[in-house]
């Protein structure tokens, strides 16, 4: 089974739907199990004492051949007894507690001690208080459950024979019975340390299912900011290159209206594969390629009738790259024409892809303000030519933030002459 993708992530940390029809059945399911505990320890209980068994420690201590040391025989005989009405309220008491051991087991433990201070010895009633004991202790309430552990040990062997006038047991028994104690205190410890590491590791996976949800909406916003800012940006020039020439230039006009036409079909197909893949559960393979430097004679003749005269000036030899690098590059060329089309109008375009050996590298650098560029509204320097030009969008952080995720670099100023430059580094290190 293959583990969720990124989509499915999002899905999930957002809540999936039919997550909360399986909550009844789940209630379900958990109320069968607090009762089922319950009803076994009732039934070994009452059954044990039914049977009339009951105990009381037996210990002699002998002497031995001349010179050897005492011997001690320390054993549990095993009585018939005879409970009365009282014992047998105290032995239904502690597994009616237990089934409220999850919501309240602090009180649920005083409960079940109650057999410790029954009439008879009744070994078989201290069941409920250890399984009352281990729920305590495993959720948070060590201190207290070691309180009514320790409170049931000396009710058992001296408060209880002393109010009801039986013998108290001896100090061998005591420490056989202390040893079981601490045996129980020890299972129950290592019982508590192995809830905490698996709730470690569930918050540790929680954790990891927000961290890939946070970086698949950063990269959400990343491609929808691409997409529709480089194309809405295109057909916004050259529409209005194609209202200036509608009349004088009618086939100018023409050609930019038919890039607009283009412009917007190529967004809306990649709007509607974004929105396929979010309501998909399954994630289904994308039926058109991802953006790639191999289309970028494609993008590059988009940019034409927005005034734009684009060289490229390929170094090294190309190759294929990693997807995450090839998808980056192609984003960044993108951004850095969009950016020249919305700030400095028509101009010239110098984009340099070198291929090195460990690297590539990207060089986007204009020509500065054209003829048509646009300006600050107070009559100021062209946007084109301000070193800040793009600094307050999200585009040129947008493009810094897919160069820094890739462990590249990012440069992005006043280029040469008037122009602005963009400069970046991506390694290809996860080539294989």
């Amino acid at each position: 089974m293959r583990p969720p993708g990124p989509v499915a992530t999002l899905k999930a940390m957002n809540g999936v739907p039919d997550r909360a029809a399986r909550v009844p059945r789940r209630l379900g399911v958990a109320w069968r199990r607090d009762l089922a505990l319950p009803f076994a320890v009732a039934v070994l209980q009452l059954a044990g004492t039914a049977h009339g068994v009951g105990g009381k420690f037996d210990y002699k201590v002998g002497r031995g051949a001349a010179g050897q040391m005492h011997t001690v025989h320390l054993g549990l005989a095993l009585n018939p007894v005879h409970p009365a009405a009282l014992d047998w309220i105290l032995l239904i008491v502690g597994p009616v507690a237990l089934v409220a051991r999850r919501r309240h087991p602090v009180a649920v433990a005083w409960l079940a001690f109650a057999p410790t201070l029954a009439p008879d010895p009744l070994w078989f009633g201290y069941l409920s208080l250890v399984v009352a004991f281990f729920v305590a202790a495993t959720s948070g309430h060590r201190r207290a459950a070691w309180t009514v552990l320790g409170a049931g040990y000396i009710c058992a062997l001296w408060l209880g024979p002393l109010a009801w006038h039986r013998q108290v047991a001896p100090p061998v028994a005591a420490l056989f019975v202390a040893a079981w104690v601490i045996v129980l205190v020890v299972a129950a410890e290592a019982a508590r340390m192995r809830q905490e590491r698996r709730a470690e590791v569930r918050a540790a996976r929680e954790l990891e299912a927000r961290h890939r949800a946070d970086e698949e909406r950063l990269r959400m916003a990343r491609e929808l900011h691409d997409v529709i800012g480089h194309n809405i940006s295109l057909i916004n020039v050259q529409a209005a290159v194609g209202l200036d020439l509608m009349d004088t230039q009618p086939e100018q006009a023409r050609t930019a209206l038919a890039a607009v036409k283009t412009v917007s079909s190529q967004a809306l197909g990649e709007l509607r594969a974004m929105l396929s893949a979010l309501r998909d559960a399954d994630e289904d393979a994308p039926r058109s390629p991802a953006p790639s430097l191999t289309h970028l004679p494609d993008l590059i003749s988009l940019t034409g009738p927005a005034g734009l005269a684009v060289t490229t000036d390929v170094t090294g030899s190309p190759r294929a790259l990693p997807a995450a690098v090839d998808l980056a590059a192609y984003r960044i060329v993108q951004e850095s024409l969009t950016n020249v089309a919305r700030h400095a109008g028509p101009t010239t375009v110098a984009v340099r892809v070198t291929y090195g050996e460990h690297d590539l590298s990207l060089e986007i650098t204009d020509g500065g303000c054209g003829a048509g560029g646009h300006r600050t509204p107070n009559g100021g320097a062209p946007a084109a030519n301000r070193p800040d030009r793009g600094m307050g969008g999200t585009g040129i952080p947008g493009m810094r933030e897919r160069a820094l995720a890739l462990g590249g670099q990012f440069e992005a100023g006043p280029g040469p002459g008037q122009g602005f430059q963009v400069r970046a580094r991506l390694p290809l290190d996860g080539e294989s």
